[in-house]
């Protein structure tokens, strides 16, 4: 008795339908490793897309750190006042 994934018609015969289906889905599981492969092969696109992501978070990001940035210089240019002012007053 011959089985292929366990289908094995009445006569002891191999289901072919049974075997087609299996050969296509190993086919398809195949297909989808190889270029899961191919893709972590290719190392200059893989490059590309962290430098297009590392560039896309740094553009959301500009706005916060341009405000962040700002609000420092101001609070320094006050703190230079005051102690140009505490010089003077000396």
């Amino acid at each position: 008795m011959v089985a292929t994934n366990g289908k094995v018609s009445t006569n002891g015969k191999v289901d072919t339908e049974a075997l087609r289906a299996e050969i296509r889905q190993t086919r398809a599981e195949l297909g989808e490793t190889v270029q899961a492969l191919a893709a972590k092969a290719d190392v200059k696109a893989r490059v590309r897309q962290s430098v297009a992501q590392t560039t896309e978070r740094a553009r959301e990001n500009r706005v916060p750190l341009v405000a962040a940035a700002t609000a420092v210089t101001g609070v320094l240019a006050a703190i230079v006042v005051l102690m140009v002012m505490r010089k003077r007053s000396r």
